[in-house]
């Protein structure tokens, strides 16, 4: 709201001898969500790394993601913009230990580089992700900390320097730095997957099968974290890693503008859209918003013209809560006319089109504040945990309206209530098995579950 490998998943990468090559900055512009800064160009020089086995496992990182790859050009979203010139600052890069990464935060706010406030958020992140991979008991732990973690950082600091701008359809930024591996490597490290699920894995098989024959899919889900994209992208690498990369995702207007959230959005393919839940937070805002999501909506819908689409969209509008007096998480409710506008869209686009209902369970990994939060900025609270994810077959919205006596008033909250109850169920069974530890023993006759990385 999340380059990626067919290898099983193992919290040891970055085996890449490529050289790293440096950034050229993507500038595009799409004014309704955020407005650019400064467009001032800093050349900054390279010295040679400290020696030492740290420095060449964070060297290898940096190659993976930034080696230029054979291609005829890059997309309209990576492309750069007149008379602009790549810079790459080697601040938090050359950074060979965790005083001194650290340090480089303070060097960077003297300079007046950097906002205090970013740089608060950054040291914040540092500590709870640290904490989060040592728990995992990865002998490697202090290395993927300090590799991850001077990327993160060198990408903030990247961004807040020459600030990108996503347009309403955003593609996944993969050359020259590979923003999906940044962000898939990034969370990796954070699953356990001895404690790690996917139920019924053969429809993803079957979607793959459609797709190929130039069908639609729309995924119908939950949404628990930031990190989901990348959560669901982990669990299907080994065994549909094309659904894995290709997916695409309406993503919220928030990981677009948060400075800690917006590189990981660069490397998912996304249809940008304002969430209801913050729809009224700036009140003279709200039709420019409007306005922008109508948008959205016309690209999505020339898009799924086109078919092989692969969509995910979030009906509830923002990520799941904990329920305030038991602190249990269930998936939020489906709004109607999200799930209403999200079915005609994929009826009316002239290629046949499925929607699946979906269950994610990983609020453990990052969860969001407990209640929703108008400023920008929250917390990252991380741990390391098991995580999962179900879908069932698509339900059919004619059989629904066909049963009702009123079509028009009652077909379309039944429906909605139809995909949101298999949601749930399938959600269920997730939490039988990993937060219960039932494990496999979880699985229904309706919801199979497996760990297909094994």
């Amino acid at each position: 709201m999340f380059i990626l490998s067919s290898s099983s998943p193992t919290t040891t990468f970055f085996i890449s001898t490529a050289t790293t090559t440096p950034t050229p900055k993507a500038r595009v512009s799409f004014s309704s969500f955020v407005s650019s800064s400064s467009s001032s160009v800093r050349f900054c020089t390279r010295r040679q790394p400290i020696p030492s086995l740290f420095h060449s496992f964070k060297a290898s990182a940096m190659a993976e993601m930034l080696q230029d790859k054979e291609s005829p050009a890059p997309p309209p979203a990576a492309t750069t913009s007149p008379g602009e010139t790549s810079k790459d600052s080697r601040t938090f890069l050359n950074a060979t230990t965790e005083q001194e990464l650290l340090a480089g935060i303070t060097k960077e706010i003297e300079t007046g580089r950097l906002p205090s406030s970013v740089a608060s958020g950054m040291e914040e992140l540092y500590h709870n992700y640290k904490n989060a991979v040592f728990q995992s008991g990865n002998p490697r732990a202090d290395e993927i900390v300090l590799s991850n973690m001077a990327i993160v950082f060198d990408r903030v600091f990247y961004d807040v320097e020459d600030p990108f701008v996503f347009e309403p359809n955003h593609k996944a930024l993969r050359e020259p730095f590979d923003y999906y591996m940044f962000g898939q490597n990034y969370i990796r490290p954070l699953v356990d997957y001895r404690n790690s699920y996917v139920g019924n894995i053969s429809l993803f098989y079957e979607m793959e099968e459609k797709l190929q024959q130039g069908h639609n899919i729309v995924l119908m889900s939950n949404h628990q974290t930031e990190a989901d994209p990348a959560i669901i992208a982990l669990l299907l690498e080994a065994t549909n890693p094309r659904i894995a990369e290709n997916m695409t995702y309406v993503a919220g207007d928030r990981v677009l503008i948060d400075p800690l959230c917006k590189p990981f959005s660069m490397g998912r393919n996304l249809i940008c859209v304002y969430s209801k839940k913050h729809m009224t937070d700036v009140p003279e805002l709200v039709e420019m918003k409007r306005k922008a999501n109508t948008r959205s909506l016309k690209e999505m819908a020339l898009r799924l013209r086109g078919g092989s689409q692969l969509i995910w969209i979030a009906p509830s509008g923002g990520r799941d809560r904990p329920y305030p007096n038991t602190e249990d998480w269930y998936p939020a409710p489906f709004d109607t006319s999200s799930v209403d506008n999200m079915r005609r869209l994929v009826e009316h686009s002239g290629t046949p089109g499925h929607i699946y209902p979906m269950a994610l369970l990983c609020h453990n990994i990052m969860p969001p504040p407990p209640q929703v939060e108008k400023e920008i900025g929250e917390k990252r609270v991380i741990s390391f945990h098991g995580v999962g994810l179900s879908v069932s077959p698509g339900i059919s919205f004619s059989d629904i309206a066909t049963a009702c006596k009123n079509p028009e008033e009652q077909a379309k909250d039944l429906y909605t209530q139809a995909v949101y109850n298999v949601v749930m169920e399938q959600y269920n069974v997730l939490r039988s098995a990993i937060h219960a530890k039932q494990g496999l023993e979880a699985s229904t006759p309706s919801v199979s579950l497996s760990q297909p990385w094994n």
